[in-house]
């Protein structure tokens, strides 16, 4: 990794995934950087108040600043607003996890959740806002492919890869470009996307892509639970409240810039 930009930014986004920290080190060896480069860019950042130190010659994490930053630019975007309550009605019905994601470029990323699952065993990453959708193995991602050319989606999936690099990556991920085009069919006869240990190993996922009136894919938007309880019978049960969801999020996107803008490299 070469560049100071590139280095700075490589920071942030590792330390974004190490809460509890970590040694400079541990940053340059992950990062392949010199450790004097790696101190003294953190340096620089704990001077303008992105990180922090835990304590001399400890390990380095990042402040609230940059969260503070994102959720102000999500609330003056309108997306809160316009999709919170839709997405809190959707996970009390189905009594799961609900996500929304956006359309960002070439990406697909995590922007609002709601968790309807009250006790017993229950999906809840915590820590997926913000987050980068890896295409191929997601049922978001699936459902976006869908709505794509195969060719389109090929392109759009050979930029991450077929294979997920996040901890826990599930078994059934496709393996080749054909057992992913046969997923995408799949989703577009049935109507929604499915991931079933794929993402992760142990959970399931639904999706379907959210369209603005003009039918303009911008997001898509998800229900995820255990495996054990998100079977094919109960996807089937929850679709239309999914789409209904979705639809109503589509129809009132233009109270928010983030889906109101052309976002989409598909169509």
């Amino acid at each position: 990794m070469s560049g100071v930009l590139e280095r700075t930014l490589g920071i942030l986004e590792l330390l974004a995934g190490h809460p509890g920290g970590l040694s400079v080190g541990a940053i340059a060896g992950r990062l392949d950087m010199p450790p004097s480069a790696a101190h003294r860019l953190l340096n620089d950042l704990a001077r303008m108040g992105y990180v922090r130190q835990d304590r001399a010659q400890g390990d380095y994490a990042l402040t609230i600043k940059l969260a503070a930053m994102g959720l102000g630019f999500l609330a003056q975007s309108g997306i809160t607003d316009v999709a919170q309550p839709i997405l809190d009605r959707l996970a009390a019905e189905s009594n799961e996890l609900v996500r929304l994601s956006v359309i960002d470029g070439e990406d697909l990323v995590w922007v609002g959740v709601a968790q309807g699952a009250t006790g017993g065993l229950r999906y809840d990453p915590g820590r997926e806002q913000g987050v980068v959708v890896h295409l191929a193995s997601s049922a978001g991602g699936t459902a976006w492919l869908a709505t794509m050319s195969d060719e389109e989606a090929l392109m759009a999936v050979s930029r991450q890869g077929l294979a997920a690099e996040q901890a826990g990556a599930g078994p059934h991920a496709p393996q080749t470009a054909k057992e992913l085009l046969a997923r995408l069919a799949a989703a577009r006869k049935r109507g929604y996307a499915v991931a079933i240990d794929s993402y992760l190993a142990g959970m399931a996922a639904m999706a379907v892509p959210v369209r603005r009136t003009d039918g303009e894919v911008v997001g898509c938007l998800s229900i995820a639970a255990p495996s054990v309880r998100l079977d094919a019978a109960r996807m089937e049960a929850l679709a239309p409240a999914l789409r209904q969801a979705a639809e109503e999020i589509g129809a009132a996107s233009r109270g928010s810039r983030l889906l109101t803008e052309r976002r989409t490299v598909g169509k």
